[in-house]
C-alpha cells in the first residue's frame, strides 16, 4: 500500500513530530509508536505512555543508512555492509552512540540501535519529517506488539496523537537486532530477519547469546529491547510444550480437573479437544516460521479476546524466522514479575 506523496496524513505526521507529537505509524514488523529521537521530553511521552522503564532503549529510525554517522561515533565495516545488503528491512544495528544524541533515547547507555524500515509510509515519514524517529512498538509494555492499526487504537487510545493505518504488517514481529560494538557481531534479539542471511552477507557465524552462554544482568552485551525475560506476553497464561503429543495431553489434564473448556485456548496448527471431545478455542500457527511470525501476534491477541486464562502452544523450530517465533512464545511464557 504506497503512500502519495501529497496526502495530508503526510504532512500531518511530520508536522505532529516536529512539534513533539507521537505518532503510531506501520513498519513491515509492527506497528511503531514514534517520536523526534533527538527531543527529550517527546521521548519521554513514549516512556510514560508505554509505562516502559526508562533505561530500555528505543530504536531509532532513520530513512537511510547514510544517516548512520549522525547516531553513531563508529561505523565498523560490518554494520555498513548489513546496511547495504538488508536497509530497509527488519534489521537493527546496535552501534556506539554519539555524544550529541541525546541519552534519554538510549536508556542512558552509551550505545544506539538504529534501523531503517521497509514500509513505504514509514519511509514517506521519515524522509519529510528529515529526522530520526525514536519508535518502539505502540503498545503497553511487556504485551503483545501491535500489527494492525486497529491493535494499536485498541491498546493506547488517546495517548497517540495520530494513528496510520498501512494496513497489516507483512513481517509480523520486531526486527532482529544485531551488536556491532565489537569485533565479533552478535545477535540481541532474534526477529524479522534469519541469522543465515546475516552471517552470508558477514562471511562468518553470528555470535548468539543463547547458544549455551546466556548472560544476565551486568552482562557486558549492550542492552537492547525485547530482552527482558517475560515480554510479548497477553494477559492469559501461556504454556509451550515440548510436543503436539504433550500439548493434547495437557489440554486433556486442565479439562478433566475442572479448568472450564472455553477458559483454555490452543495456539498451533491444528486444532484440540478436551477430555469430553469438545473443541477448544483455536488460533491457527501455521508450521511455516515466515507465515507463523505474520500470525502470532493477532493469534494471541485473539485467544484472549476469546476470555481465554490459559494458552497452550508447542515448541516452535529455530529454523528462519522460527527463531524469532521461538523466542517470543519463550517469553510470553516466561513467569512475570
Amino acid at each position: 500500500m504506497s503512500f502519495p506523496s501529497d496526502s495530508p496524513l503526510l504532512e500531518l505526521a511530520a508536522g505532529l513530530l516536529t512539534r513533539g507529537g507521537l505518532v503510531a505509524f506501520p513498519t513491515e514488523t509492527v506497528y511503531g509508536l514514534g517520536a523526534d529521537a533527538r527531543n527529550p521530553a517527546a521521548v519521554e511521552r513514549i516512556f510514560q505512555v508505554k509505562g516502559r522503564p526508562r533505561n530500555h532503549p528505543l530504536i531509532v529510525h532513520i530513512a537511510d543508512a547514510g544517516a548512520l554517522d549522525a547516531w553513531a561515533s563508529a561505523v565498523p565495516s560490518a554494520a555498513r555492509a548489513l546496511a547495504e545488503a538488508f536497509w530497509p528491512g527488519p534489521l537493527t544495528l546496535v552501534l556506539p552512540r554519539r555524544q550529541d544524541v541525546p541519552a534519554g533515547v538510549a536508556g542512558g547507555h552509551p550505545t544506539i540501535a538504529l534501523r531503517v524500515p521497509n514500509h513505504p509510509w514509514a519511509l514517506a515519514i521519515l524522509r519529510r519529517f528529515g529526522g530520526g524517529v525514536a519508535a518502539p512498538s505502540a503498545n503497553r509494555f511487556g504485551q503483545v506488539s501491535p500489527t494492525s492499526a486497529a491493535h494499536v487504537r485498541r491498546d493506547l487510545g488517546d495517548d497517540v496523537d495520530l494513528v496510520l493505518d498501512g494496513g497489516p504488517c507483512a513481517v509480523g514481529v520486531e526486527s532482529t537486532i544485531i551488536d556491532v560494538t565489537s569485533e565479533v557481531p552478535r545477535l540481541l534479539r532474534p526477529g524479522g530477519l534469519s541469522l543465515k542471511a546475516i552471517a552470508s552477507v558477514l562471511g562468518r557465524r553470528v555470535a548468539n547469546d543463547d547458544d549455551g552462554e546466556n548472560r544476565g544482568e551486568g552482562s557486558a552485551l549492550p542492552a537492547a529491547p525485547g530482552r527482558l525475560p517475560s515480554h510479548y506476553a497477553p494477559r492469559a497464561i501461556v504454556e509451550v510444550l515440548a510436543s503436539r503429543t504433550a500439548l493434547e495431553a495437557r489440554a486433556r489434564e486442565l479439562s478433566a480437573s475442572g479448568t472450564a473448556s472455553g477458559r483454555v485456548g490452543v495456539l498451533a496448527g491444528e486444532p484440540v479437544r478436551n477430555s469430553d471431545g469438545q473443541p477448544l478455542p483455536f488460533a491457527c500457527l501455521p508450521a511455516d516460521p515466515a507465515a507463523a511470525a505474520r500470525a502470532l501476534y493477532g493469534a494471541l491477541r485473539s485467544l484472549d479476546d476469546a476470555g481465554c486464562a490459559v494458552i497452550l502452544t508447542e515448541d516452535f523450530t529455530s529454523d528462519g524466522l522460527g527463531l524469532a517465533v521461538k523466542d517470543r512464545l519463550r517469553k510470553a511464557a516466561a513467569p512475570r514479575g
